[in-house]
């Protein structure tokens, strides 16, 4: 089997570069190789191409078959168009001279087109920037704008509110002014009610102790009195045992007398 020129996979996940290898066609794709012989890497803008010009065009004369990737690297390369030119050699269609001349200006040709599509993508890429930067400072404008509106608008709040909370300052100081008199008025209203207070339980009081006061002059006013009625009452309650006991005692003797004469 003929050997084939392709490519390797190497790099990461969704970040692929790829080795272009001369390999055995039965070889895994990712297995043994007989030569690397460059790099292609699509991720670039252009894709990143590096090649060993001599050694593909020697294993192109020798049979090695590329595949529809490798074909159109070696393509972009020259490396055809480079084989093309020495097969026509070989035939005797011109001379090598005219081959490698033919070759050097569609080389020039080429690269004048790559760099002219480096300079497309530069420029467009400058215009992306330029649109970009633009769109940003309208953005950056009408945030500007917006903050200055803003910054305006606190400012006439804030002048309001200072307007607002000096014109209450004044009512306050006249609510304060009512407050601080009706604090004094309602305190003297208490003091008021506590002295009447003070003076009722002192009126009631007064009488309490007089009455108290005569009571106690009663208590002892009367065993002076009942004392003197005692003495008063002796004499003449004697007087009159004695006035009554006197005829009874009387009488008495006389019925002796009388019984002791009859006895006789």
């Amino acid at each position: 089997m003929p050997a084939k020129i392709r490519l390797t996979r190497q790099g990461r996940k969704k970040r692929p570069f790829y080795h272009i290898v001369i390999a055995d066609s039965r070889a895994p794709r990712d297995g043994r190789f007989i030569e690397r012989i460059g790099l292609y890497d699509p991720n670039s803008n252009p894709a990143t191409i590096e090649l060993n010009f001599d050694s593909a065009l020697n294993w192109l004369q020798n049979g090695a078959q590329p595949t529809d990737t490798c074909r159109a690297i070696l393509s972009y390369k020259g490396v055809l168009f480079k084989n093309h030119l020495l097969n026509g050699v070989k035939k005797g269609a011109f001379s090598e001279e005219e081959a490698e001349k033919r070759f050097q200006g569609w080389l020039k040709d080429k690269e004048g087109k790559i760099q002219s599509k480096k300079d497309k993508l530069l420029s467009d890429k400058n215009e992306e920037k330029k649109i970009i930067l633009a769109a940003e400072a309208k953005v950056n404008e009408a945030r500007a704008e917006e903050l200055a509106k803003r910054q305006s608008a606190l400012a006439e709040e804030a002048a309001l509110a200072e307007k607002k909370a000096e014109e209450p300052e004044e009512g306050a100081t006249v609510e304060a002014v009512a407050d601080q008199t009706e604090n004094v008025v309602s305190e003297v209203q208490v003091a008021e009610q506590e002295v009447a207070e003070v003076e009722e339980k002192a009126v009631e009081e007064v009488p309490a102790k007089a009455e108290a006061s005569e009571e106690a002059e009663v208590k002892e006013e009367a065993p002076e009195a009942k004392a003197e009625e005692m003495k008063e009452e002796a004499p003449e309650a004697k007087a009159e045992e004695v006035k009554e006991e006197a005829p009874e005692a009387k009488a008495e003797e006389v019925k002796e007398e009388t019984k002791a004469e009859e006895k006789k």
